[in-house]
C-alpha cells in the first residue's frame, strides 16, 4: 500500500488544531472542577444531559435512551461508556434495562435522583462553559426544564 503523503500544508492548520485541543482540555477541566463537589465529572454530566435532552425531544419524562445511541454522542468508547453508566447506576442516577425488542440492546434511563442532580448542576456546567468559551449562558440553557 502506498503511503498517503500530503504536500506542504498551511501551518495555521496545525495551530488551529492545537487551539481546539487546548480549548477542549480547558473546558473539560473547568467543568470537572465545577461538578466535582457534586460527585460528577464532565462525562458523567454529559450522559445525564443527553438523557434529559432525549426526554425533552421525545416528550417523555423518562429520559431513556439506548446505550448504543449514546456512544457516538458522548465521545467515549463503548466500554468506557459502559463503565461510566455502571458508576452512574451504582450512584442511583440512572437505571439500565434490557431492550424488549432486541435482547442485545440496553436502555439507560434517568432516575429521579439523576434528574434532580442534573437540575442542580446544569447552571454550574453552563457557567464553566461560558467561562472558557467567553460567553454568557442563555437563560434557556440554565432554566431548561428537566
Amino acid at each position: 500500500m502506498a503511503a498517503n503523503t500530503v504536500g506542504t500544508t498551511d501551518p495555521r492548520l496545525e495551530e488551529k488544531w492545537r487551539g481546539i485541543l487546548s480549548v477542549h482540555a480547558r473546558a473539560m477541566c473547568e467543568i470537572d472542577r465545577a461538578l466535582h463537589p457534586h460527585g460528577l465529572g464532565a462525562s458523567d454530566f454529559e450522559v445525564l444531559d443527553l438523557l434529559v435532552t432525549e426526554a425533552a425531544d421525545t416528550g417523555e419524562g423518562g429520559g431513556q435512551c439506548r446505550v448504543q445511541n449514546l456512544v457516538g454522542r458522548v465521545h467515549l468508547s463503548q466500554s468506557a461508556l459502559s463503565r461510566l453508566i455502571g458508576r452512574l447506576e451504582k450512584d442511583g442516577l440512572v437505571e439500565r434495562s434490557v431492550c424488549a425488542e432486541d435482547r442485545r440492546g440496553v436502555w439507560v434511563a434517568l432516575t429521579d435522583r439523576g434528574r434532580e442532580l442534573h437540575t442542580l448542576t446544569l447552571p454550574l456546567q453552563r457557567a464553566a462553559l461560558a467561562a472558557v468559551l467567553g460567553a454568557t449562558p442563555a437563560p434557556d440553557d440554565t432554566d431548561r426544564e428537566s
